[in-house]
């Protein structure tokens, strides 16, 4: 059920959905308006234990969920739409709604056989399909972006980035199979706040891991469980199994848009030295590493239809952050303050300082293929596209405002983008 269960009882190890979130309906409830107003009742909100299924496997309860197994039960639009899975324009949108709400599910299911990892790994296709459930329903559909659709999101970008000729040829089955789980997993049990907030308000999680890349801690130890409480690797040497789940951490760990800078001066330095070797499994993990940093920040590279989306989902959730430091009087977080930060000057500045490095030594390594210079493309129009939505508020702002002043956001944004 999705019944939640309050304070310290009933403390559930962090192997399956423990991680307590701020559930956004319940601090708007007004029954408890009145109650909720320091900052000791904001720990005591984020220690509540998620949902009752988190911890069914202890209460011997099987999540009931209809096995559509690949082509089977497809509806005749989403399979139609998985026949074009490596198209980049693909619609995730549209395929969550066909897929009713199971976007993800049927996508990983779709990919690991069109990739040959059921027959190759012998999996059992029921537990794999009841993992594949378990990952799914461990995010927050109450998120605007860090849900499971995001999840689907990045693991069809995963799969065409697999597919890229420099990359395609050098991979073994465990490389992609890694590669397409690290990527359905990668955000699981997000709680829709960011590191800095967890760290401020003194949350359990971020104590256990020391204020270090707690969200991808946190994704991995979550990932770790699910596939332990799901058996779906217990027929394989425990050798690999252990090689699988640190190389999957090694992955999701890679997301930390902190190591950003990292990440890139290492590639920067393989590509100017000429010295990356895919033969070697260690340089073919680090690439799947970029792989999966490029997929998880793709949005700005995808057609304007859908970046658009993204760009509001992500900004909705920074914003509903921004208000809930404003309720408890914590220090609004950078990009969350919904009066200065505009969904275009954010936009703006996450292209031209995170996303476009990045793609442009992904276009580098990969010898500009089309897919590539696709991405680069989308990513210039969409840039100039907000930078024109962001001069016309500033056009408004000044209209309606005779001193012509605009926020420092906006000022800093227009000076960047202005500057030859």
């Amino acid at each position: 059920g999705d019944a939640r269960v309050r304070g310290q009882t009933g403390v559930v190890s962090e192997r399956r959905g423990s991680y307590p979130f701020i559930d956004f309906r319940l601090l708007n409830n007004t029954t408890l308006s009145g109650e909720i107003g320091t900052k000791k009742k904001v720990k005591r909100l984020l220690s509540f234990q998620r949902y009752f299924h988190a911890s069914r496997l202890l209460r011997g309860i099987v999540p009931q969920a209809s096995l559509y197994l690949l082509d089977e039960d497809y509806l005749g639009q989403a399979r139609h739409m998985l026949s074009k899975v490596g198209m980049w324009d693909f619609d995730i949108f549209l395929f969550d709604r066909l897929t009713n709400g199971n976007s993800l599910v049927t996508l990983l299911c779709h990919l690991f056989n069109v990739h040959g990892l059921i027959h190759h790994f012998q999996l059992d296709m029921v537990t794999l399909h009841r993992f594949f459930v378990m990952v799914q329903e461990d995010y927050h559909s109450q998120n605007p972006y860090h849900n499971a659709v995001h999840a689907a999101d990045v693991t069809q970008a995963m799969h065409c980035y697999l597919r890229e000729p420099k990359l395609a040829s050098f991979l073994t089955p465990a490389d992609v199979m890694l590669g397409l789980l690290a990527a359905a997993a990668h955000d699981v049990d997000h709680p829709g706040v960011n590191q800095p907030f967890l760290i401020k308000t003194k949350h359990h999680l971020a104590s256990l891991y020391q204020n270090v890349s707690v969200l991808e801690n946190h994704h991995w130890r979550s990932t770790i469980g699910m596939l332990r409480e799901s058996q779906l690797l217990a027929h394989l040497p425990k050798e690999v199994t252990q090689d699988i789940e640190q190389q999957l951490g090694s992955l999701i760990l890679a997301t930390d848009i902190n190591r950003q800078n990292e990440f890139l001066i290492r590639l920067k330095s393989h590509l100017d030295n000429q010295d990356l070797r895919l033969e070697d499994a260690q340089d073919r993990h680090f690439m799947l590493q970029i792989a999966l940093k490029c997929a998880d920040i793709c949005n700005p590279c995808r057609v304007w239809d859908l970046s658009k989306q993204w760009s509001e989902r992500v900004c909705e959730e920074f914003y509903r952050q921004g208000d809930l430091e404003q309720k408890f009087e914590l220090e609004i977080s950078p990009l969350c303050n919904q009066q200065k930060d505009t969904v275009p000057s954010i936009q703006i500045g996450f292209m031209t300082y995170i996303v476009e490095p990045l793609f442009e030594r992904w276009a580098q390594f990969t010898g500009n293929t089309p897919l590539s210079e696709n991405m680069l493309n989308h990513l210039r129009r969409n840039k100039a596209k907000w930078r024109s939505l962001l001069h016309k508020q500033h056009s408004s702002s000044r209209s309606n405002d005779h001193s012509g002043q605009v926020t420092g956001s906006q000022e800093q944004t227009l000076n960047e983008e202005e500057t030859p």
